[in-house]
């Protein structure tokens, strides 16, 4: 195992092309690749070696903006090896989205397409044929350095870019590792059907992938059958998906899926709330748990998981990992209950009591290093970070999510947060005001609803909103559904109450 202190990601691969070098890394069956881990690590170095040739110097950002596919994963490691931060972003951004994530980290380089309308310098991905003419070296850079800058959005809709070291990263890796059993082992062929652009299909995906020497089946876009034939073809054993996954598959009959998932040994879930008959209705049919975790992408991202107490328990995200402590705070920080072993359970609690509901507070080396660029807002002295998220724990110690601090709506297990929307609907002629809300959706947990006041005498068309949304926001941050009102709901000082409107 890499070392957490001292270590760089990009160290994930080259341990695992010397352990396993002929094993299979990476497969797309879309793309026709099919690379060992040898290959990996010798097109990796290839591309740092592009990079450095580009100029690319220690602790420059390199934006990548690639499809999720193999050219995706070794432009990631290839970046981290030449000692620079990967900052990825979904190869179907819009041009305003590429041009503030470029304008705030201040990424001089571009892999992958320009947008068009963004002033940037761009060069192609990786050449997964090139041979090394010149190994860059062993990275210089690890532990406590800068590897991943990933933006999400903030609670006032500006995107913002949580700094996460390789220590961070690689701490994940190992206490993800560590859980018995293991998510990924060393014989899996693992299904990776989640954006790898999100930290989720990075940590808990690829980097646990190659920690492991497995081989990761790659899919850049979930499809229904098409991840049920990928499953039978390659014997798939283990997954790593989210609710809406799973709600397709359990709607497919259950002979077809029982084939499917014959070679499977575990199904993970992450990124947004299971639903209990989607979890039931998994288990009926194939016999198998679908063990559901809890994070955040300022946490590395792994912070909890079912796994821990070896029950897939419906509404519950488990207990904190290996090397994860956990407590419930109030307003003011003060605990209101912490579990920092485990495997111990909370015994001041009698079997079918509930703790004190607070906000959820972490500590451990996994947690991100603020963000970006000073910094800011990161774990206290004392190492706590506080989510954002409420929740109280079981008598057995395990963690039940009831509600955000924040109105985050969460769709597919992407964040969009409201104000992002309503800014972009603010720059509508004709419109007053707006609030943005989640509404319940089978498909993809929640959708995006947008609820607008319009200015007296000016006439606007859904269509006309949804257009206007898409230009400028990521697919899944269009509103799906809106609808139009005279004036909207504020409580007497002046807030808007966006309860009422969901």
């Amino acid at each position: 195992m890499v070392d957490a202190q001292t270590g760089n990601v990009a160290d994930l691969v080259a341990e695992a092309a010397a352990r396993v070098p002929d094993h299979t890394a990476l497969l797309d069956d879309a793309a026709g690749h099919a690379l060992t881990w040898r290959q990996i690590d010798d097109a990796a170095n290839a591309f740092a070696a592009t990079l450095l040739a580009a100029g690319v110097t220690a602790g420059d950002r390199v934006l990548v903006l690639l499809p999720g596919g193999v050219p995706f994963c070794v432009a990631l490691f290839g970046v981290l090896r030449a000692d620079a931060v990967v900052v990825p972003l979904s190869a179907e951004a819009p041009a305003p989205e590429v041009r503030r994530v470029l304008t705030d980290s201040g990424a001089g380089l571009v892999v992958g397409p320009v947008p068009e309308g963004v002033e940037a310098t761009g060069i192609p991905g990786p050449d997964l044929t090139a041979g090394v003419s010149v190994a860059p070296g062993a990275p210089a850079r690890g532990g406590e350095d800068l590897a991943v800058l990933c933006y999400t959005s903030g609670t006032a809709g500006v995107p913002r870019g949580v700094m996460l070291s390789h220590r961070a990263l690689l701490s994940n890796v190992e206490q993800c590792a560590a859980l018995r059993p293991a998510p990924v082992n060393a014989t899996d062929r693992v299904l990776l059907a989640v954006p790898l652009f999100h930290l989720y299909g990075l940590g808990p995906g690829l980097f646990q992938v190659a920690a492991a020497g497995a081989t990761a089946v790659l899919m850049d876009r979930f499809a229904t059958e098409t991840a049920l034939e990928l499953c039978e073809r390659h014997r798939i054993t283990a997954m790593v998906g989210v609710p809406p996954m799973y709600q397709a598959f359990a709607g497919v009959g259950s002979e077809r899926l029982a084939v499917a998932l014959a070679s499977m040994r575990l199904l993970t879930s992450g990124a947004a709330p299971l639903p209990a008959p989607v979890l039931g209705a998994i288990r009926q049919t194939t016999g198998l748990n679908v063990y559901e975790g809890y994070g955040l992408t300022e946490t590395g991202p792994v912070l909890t998981s079912t796994l821990v107490g070896g029950y897939a328990k419906a509404g519950s995200v488990g207990r904190p990992i290996p090397g994860v402590e956990l407590r419930l705070v109030d307003s003011d920080g003060v605990p209101l209950v912490a579990i920092d072993d485990p495997d111990e359970p909370l015994v001041e609690l009698d079997e079918g009591e509930v703790s004190e509901t607070g906000l959820v507070s972490v500590r451990g080396a996994n947690l991100f290093s603020g963000y970006w660029p000073d910094g800011a807002h990161g774990p206290d002295d004392e190492g706590w970070f506080r989510t954002g998220d409420v929740g109280y724990l079981d008598a057995d110690g395990d963690l039940h999510l009831v509600d955000r601090a924040n109105d985050l709506i969460i769709v597919n297990g992407f964040n969009v947060y409201p104000h992002e929307v309503e800014r972009v609907l603010l720059e509508l002629a004709g419109v007053a005001e707006s609030a943005a809300v989640g509404v319940p959706d089978e498909r993809s947990g929640e959708r995006v609803k947008v609820v607008v006041a319009l200015v007296p005498g000016a006439a606007l068309t859904e269509e006309a909103v949804r257009e206007h949304c898409a230009q400028r926001l990521a697919k899944f941050k269009v509103p799906g559904v809106v609808e139009f009102v005279d004036a909207l709901p504020h409580s007497v000082t002046g807030k808007l109450r966006r309860a009422s409107l969901r």
